[in-house]
């Protein structure tokens, strides 16, 4: 099957294609314009790279600053949510807690969206990803591209590869974090619902390949 993957970030660049796309502001949704900042981008290329054939939905969130709020983020996630995404991915953490972003979250969750968020390995949590029934992924050092851990801490459940796919004009250096492991962790389910697999079941294939569990060594 075809997966449709919501990309919450600052946009695609010109070379990236979409099936559709907005620029979330607060004055409402514009026509969306070429990445800026070039992490969008950066994890497109991450996203396509486990999974060449999505169908990227491009909701751009940030100004040319890298700035967002709550509520702009929530209308991104409920635009992606009429469009009956598969995926959502937020490699992003905002620090405050806002109602409008939960009953964002809770809306595509119940629509059936797999909701993808990143979180810091450490130190407070952030959100989207502290809500309930959000897969929480972050950068760990140990995973290799195709890799995945299986933390289930306080702050994380996942961990993925915190690097991006190469430097570029239009593309962040390999080093990332944690925004680079939750882009790596959704190419890999959207890859593994491109095979057939289940939603439903997703958190439990993401255990059972995982190459290394909390902060113990790579398993057998």
């Amino acid at each position: 099957m075809k997966v449709r993957f919501g990309l919450v970030d600052s946009g695609l660049s010109d070379r990236q294609p979409a099936v559709a796309g907005w620029h979330f502001t607060a004055g409402g949704r514009q026509p969306v314009q070429p990445d800026r900042l070039g992490h969008g981008s950066a994890i497109c290329d991450i996203a396509r790279h486990h999974a060449p054939d999505i169908l990227i939905y491009n909701a751009r969130v940030f100004d040319d600053r890298g700035v967002t709020t709550a509520a702009i983020v929530a209308a991104a996630i409920d635009w992606l949510t009429d469009e009956n995404v598969d995926i959502i991915n937020l490699s992003l953490g905002l620090r405050q807690d806002r109602p409008v972003l939960a009953a964002a979250c809770g809306r595509a969750l119940e629509a059936g969206s797999v909701v993808i968020a990143a979180a810091p390995a450490r130190g407070a949590k952030t959100y989207p990803s502290a809500y309930g029934g959000i897969i929480r992924a972050t950068g760990d050092a140990r995973c290799d591209v195709a890799e995945v851990s299986f933390l289930d801490s306080p702050q994380a459940d996942f961990g993925g590869c915190p690097r991006g796919m190469g430097s570029g004009p239009d593309t962040l250096p390999r080093v990332g974090g944690a925004s680079m492991g939750c882009a790596h962790i959704s190419g890999q389910v959207a890859a593994y619902l491109r095979a057939g697999g289940d939603k439903n079941m997703v958190r439990e294939w993401l255990v059972s390949r995982a190459e290394y569990r909390h902060n113990e060594r790579r398993t057998e």
